[in-house]
């Protein structure tokens, strides 16, 4: 499937987290089969404008969040930051804390 395929059901995944939302939940919320959040999710299916408008109200986010920075890097190149904050993002606060925690731990090593 498409990198922004992944990356907008990434975005989904994260808000849903950070609403403390199952996906069967969500799905109930958008009026969309609980199969086809996971299928969004993961990358496996393109969605249509339409479901991806539910969704967004579902999650109270606004449509072009889940689009947000998708295809400002040159496609030859990683947009490293953009996949750093993907991932973050996709985690749970504290999971958040955490990693962010690490990195910090990082960088003062790195500094020393």
């Amino acid at each position: 499937m498409s990198e922004i395929a992944k990356f907008v059901g990434q975005r989904i995944r994260s808000c849903r987290i950070r609403l403390d939302l199952s996906q069967e939940k969500l799905a109930e919320m958008s009026g969309v089969h609980p199969t086809y959040i996971g299928q969004l999710e993961r990358g496996e299916k393109n969605a249509t404008l339409e479901s991806t408008e539910k969704i967004a109200k579902a999650l109270n986010v606004p449509l072009s969040q889940l689009f947000e920075k998708l295809g400002d890097s040159d496609n030859n190149r990683r947009n490293i930051p953009l996949e750093c904050y993907e991932l973050l993002a996709s985690k749970s606060e504290d999971e958040q804390q955490l990693l962010f925690g690490i990195i910090t731990e990082i960088e003062k090593y790195r500094n020393t």
